[in-house]
């Protein structure tokens, strides 16, 4: 009776696809490659900044304030500080002086004069430190502590409320200056605004009004 016989080669194939059976042994599967963090992700373990901000850091805001103790805004200016009374100037206080600030002036004027503006009164280089003025300041080249400067009569010192009719305004401007302007008596209006021009840190107003 014949035998069956296996090729050789088949018996070296039969051999190796046993042998992978028993040994569970598979093709290596390449593992994918991780994914990069996007853009707007930290990647992991990594800390956070947070965003920068755009808000100003700001100074605190300057508060310099100019009152009366004889009138308040808008009132009108008793007559004991006219020329139809006694023509003394009124009692001014201040307050909120920025630091830095090295001298004060004060100008009053009367925007509604029928000529144009009127000045009243310019005193200039006033101490840094001080908070007012009492009523009736000298009109005397130095006055309390500061310099006086001429007014539209062409005089020094403080002409009171004078229109010819009507009610005007009578408006009081306090500036707190980086530097002491330093001109001699008489200097006018348009002089000490134009020392101040770039050396103001700040400004306050007063308004009073008065009627003939």
């Amino acid at each position: 009776m014949a035998t069956n016989r296996l090729h050789p080669i088949l018996w070296l194939l039969l051999a190796a696809a046993a042998l992978t059976g028993l040994t569970g042994c598979a093709p290596a599967t390449a593992e994918p490659a991780p994914t990069p963090p996007s853009p707007t992700q930290a990647p992991s373990g990594a800390t956070e900044l947070p965003a920068s901000s755009t808000e100003p850091t700001g100074a605190g805001s300057i508060s310099l304030e100019l009152t009366s103790q004889a009138f308040a805004e808008g009132e009108m200016v008793p007559t004991d500080f006219t020329c139809d009374g006694v023509d003394q100037s009124p009692p001014l206080r201040w307050s909120g002086v920025p630091e830095g600030t090295q001298s004060l002036a004060l100008v009053m004027d009367d925007p509604d004069a029928p000529a144009g503006t009127w000045v009243h009164w310019v005193l200039f280089d006033l101490p840094a430190d001080s908070s007012g003025l009492p009523d009736a300041v000298s009109n005397q080249a130095q006055a309390a502590g500061g310099v006086h400067g001429t007014n539209s009569w062409g005089e020094l010192g403080y002409g009171g409320p004078c229109p010819p009719s009507g009610t005007h305004r009578y408006v009081f401007r306090l500036y707190a200056a980086d530097q002491p302007l330093g001109f001699a008596a008489g200097a006018t209006k348009a002089q000490v605004l134009a020392a101040l021009e770039g050396h103001t840190l700040a400004e306050a107003e007063l308004i009073g009004t008065y009627s003939r």
